[in-house]
């Protein structure tokens, strides 16, 4: 992954593994029992039981790509301070 910290990346990976497997735990949990006749119906249901997951997921990757974002404006800024400071330096 991207991120920095060693423990943060490991806690994020390890999330989104745990999203991923309630997403399958989800689509099995709800399809497969059930046996539905009705196939319209049993991909409706798969689609519901997968739903929880998909946001844990959604919400996880979202996380990440906002600490990423931060991360490159905090070095956008420094270079920005670097370049106004020479900038500022070389005026008579």
């Amino acid at each position: 992954m991207r991120l920095q910290g060693i423990f943060l990346n490991f806690v994020l990976n390890f999330l989104i593994g745990v999203a991923w497997g309630v997403v399958f735990l989800g689509a099995f949990s709800f399809g497969f029992p059930l046996n539905y006749e009705n196939i319209p119906f049993t991909v409706i249901s798969i689609v519901i039981g997968m739903v929880p997951g998909l946001l844990l997921v959604v919400l996880l990757e979202h996380l990440i790509t906002s600490k990423e974002k931060f991360a490159e404006l905090k070095k956008q800024t420094l270079l920005l301070q670097k370049l106004l400071d020479e900038k500022e330096s070389k005026l008579p």
